[in-house]
């Protein structure tokens, strides 16, 4: 029986603010307090280094988009280009650490826009709120998006505006962070967290309109406009902090336009940050919805998740799943390791697409052969210079799903009459 199939309703734009939203989101608010605490005054350079590195895994994931234009992004390209396993490695990394970013961002959302003690249930309304909005069509995710982006980018200019009239600090060093070689190693691994969302634009490759097109478009603009974005950001933020004021902020660009003596933009500010979270919770929701759905529809989860709403045409058993996965997180867990537990999942979901995308000859070849090479080296040396917990927990969560599948293949093996 035929598969339902998703529709294509989504253009250039439309892929090019979801790609925003992922990554103009909670990290550029969230993210460079640690990262400027492992690296000091060397952040710029780990956020040069994770700029280099997400081109590279950028370039690799618009090539094999263009080819394997569906849904489930690394998952179908490693499955295709690599074999099952590959495929899996890839799937269950990206969604289990992205289901870490989810709850990462509604606690984020909540911790800016809830009143004390009322962070966990805020964020677990949050998420229901958007799993919600993702149930009634992408369109629906694609115009909120482009609010919350535009609501976002508004909010950085606010704050590069102020810092260029706040009294200058310089970069300085920081405080107890790794520092040296090791430390922009880190930061940049931290940093990664803040720009891996250009692979929702290929995750969601079956609702994109021509999408041999649009989706390489789409990738490089997107992670374009992010970079110069942080950029100009990140240098503000030194300027007027310091790298160890930004260390130790929890709230760097607040209190950069309080250091400006524009107390009143704090709010905004914060505002801003709760914003930004939300835009990259639903479109995180909306990617791992995806590729939950290629991972069902392949077996390697329940196959119940790849129903396919007959009127809205999205996969609603899958983001209610994921939903219901997450509020129990932001309910029930410490998160505070999250930045690091979804950096390693999502930089090995990235080795997979490099891999896959080495293979690619001929016509399917759109960018250099070396920078999958350099992407595949990058992605592994970030992956284990993130926090050893970090670390540790990912590579805990991924074995036991290599483990689980082990286990079911073996189990459907013996169960299957002789003869097939």
């Amino acid at each position: 029986m035929t598969q339902p199939s998703l529709h294509r309703r989504l253009g250039l734009g439309d892929a090019v603010f979801i790609g925003l939203g992922s990554m103009i989101g909670a990290g550029v608010f969230s993210a460079f307090a640690p990262a400027a605490h492992a690296a000091g005054a060397w952040l710029l350079a780990g956020l040069v280094l994770a700029a280099a590195v997400a081109f590279c895994n950028a370039t690799a994931s618009a090539q094999l988009a263009a080819v394997y234009p569906t849904s489930g992004g690394t998952y179908a390209y490693g499955r295709a280009e690599l074999g099952e396993w590959w495929g899996f490695a890839a799937g269950w990394s990206f969604v289990i650490g992205k289901t870490a970013s989810c709850a990462a961002m509604a606690l984020t959302f909540a911790a800016y826009a809830a009143p004390p003690g009322w962070e966990r249930p805020v964020a677990a309304v949050a998420v229901a709120a958007l799993v919600g909005v993702n149930a009634f069509g992408v369109t629906r995710t694609a115009q909120l998006t482009r609010v919350l982006v535009v609501i976002s980018l508004a909010v950085l200019a606010l704050v590069v505006v102020a810092g260029g009239a706040a009294p200058k600090a310089g970069f300085g060093p920081s405080a107890g962070g790794a520092g040296g070689v090791y430390g922009v190693l880190q930061s940049a691994g931290l940093l990664f967290f803040a720009f891996a969302g250009y692979a929702r634009i290929a995750t969601m490759g079956e609702e994109v309109r021509d999408p041999r097109r649009t989706i390489p478009r789409a990738v490089t603009l997107a992670l374009s406009i992010t970079v110069v974005v942080y950029a100009v950001v990140a240098v503000t933020v030194l300027l007027v902090l310091g790298a160890g004021g930004t260390a130790a902020s929890t709230a760097p660009l607040a209190d950069t336009v309080t250091e400006a003596g524009w107390s009143w933009a704090s709010p905004v500010v914060r505002f801003g940050a709760a914003t930004a979270s939300l835009g990259a919770l639903l479109a995180l929701i909306a990617g791992i919805g995806r590729t939950t759905l290629a991972m069902a529809r392949e077996g390697d989860l329940p196959r119940a998740l790849a129903a396919v709403h007959p009127r809205w045409r999205v996969p609603r058993r899958a983001e209610v799943a994921l939903g219901v996965v997450v509020v129990a997180l932001v309910l029930l867990v410490d998160l505070r390791g999250a930045i690091a537990f979804s950096s390693f999942g999502v930089l090995l979901y990235y080795f997979v697409a490099n891999a896959a995308a080495l293979r690619q000859r001929g016509a399917a070849r759109r960018y250099p052969r070396w920078l999958q090479p350099a992407g595949m080296a990058g992605c592994a040396l970030l992956a284990v210079t993130l926090p050893i917990a970090g670390v540790l927990a990912g590579a805990g969560v991924v074995a036991a799903g290599f483990a689980i599948r082990a286990v079911r293949l073996r189990v459907q093996r013996r169960e299957r009459p002789h003869g097939f």
